[in-house]
C-alpha cells in the first residue's frame, strides 16, 4: 500500500482537494485507491445537502492522475503533469448522496488509452462491495511550450 505522502507531490491536486488517501495496488494499466474523506463535513465539494455522488467522477479522475504519475515515476519522471478533465462518458450513479456512508470508498480505474496528449480511463467506485458509480473519464495533458 502506498500512503498519500508517497505520491501526493506528483499530482496537481493539493490540500483537501487531494481526495485519495492511499493506493492499495497498481500495475501498468490499473489502480485501486481508497478514500474516507467523503464523510468530512468540510469536504471541498460538499454542497448544502451533502456530497453528491456525481463527485465520485472526481475521485476516479484523481485515481487516473495518480496512476499516470506512478507510471511516470517508474520511468524516472517525478514532476507534476497538469491536465484538464475534458470528458465524462457513460456515468452511472446508484446513490444520490454519499456522505452518510461509513468506512472507505474503493476507487478503481483502468487505462483504456494514453499518450503524450492525454488519456482515457474507465472508473468505478464501490462502498463495502456495492457499486456507487462507474463511467469513463478523459483528460488532456497540458503542453509546455518553451517558446511562449
Amino acid at each position: 500500500m502506498l500512503d498519500k505522502t508517497d505520491w501526493a507531490h506528483l499530482i496537481p491536486h493539493a490540500g483537501t482537494m487531494c481526495l485519495l488517501d492511499a493506493v492499495v495496488s497498481w500495475d501498468k494499466t490499473t489502480i485501486h485507491a481508497i478514500s474516507a474523506n467523503h464523510m468530512h463535513a468540510d469536504h471541498p465539494l460538499r454542497g448544502e445537502h451533502g456530497l453528491h455522488a456525481l463527485h465520485l467522477a472526481e475521485y476516479g479522475a484523481q485515481a487516473m492522475a495518480v496512476h499516470g504519475a506512478l507510471l511516470a515515476r517508474s520511468q524516472g519522471i517525478e514532476t507534476v503533469r497538469h491536465g484538464q478533465l475534458v470528458s465524462l462518458r457513460d456515468v452511472t450513479l446508484t446513490e444520490e448522496y454519499i456522505d452518510a456512508l461509513g468506512g472507505h470508498l474503493d476507487i478503481y480505474t483502468e487505462c483504456l488509452y494514453s499518450d503524450d496528449s492525454g488519456s482515457q480511463y474507465a472508473f468505478r467506485v464501490e462502498h463495502d462491495g456495492r457499486l456507487l458509480a462507474h463511467g469513463r473519464t478523459a483528460a488532456m495533458h497540458s503542453r509546455i511550450d518553451s517558446t511562449l
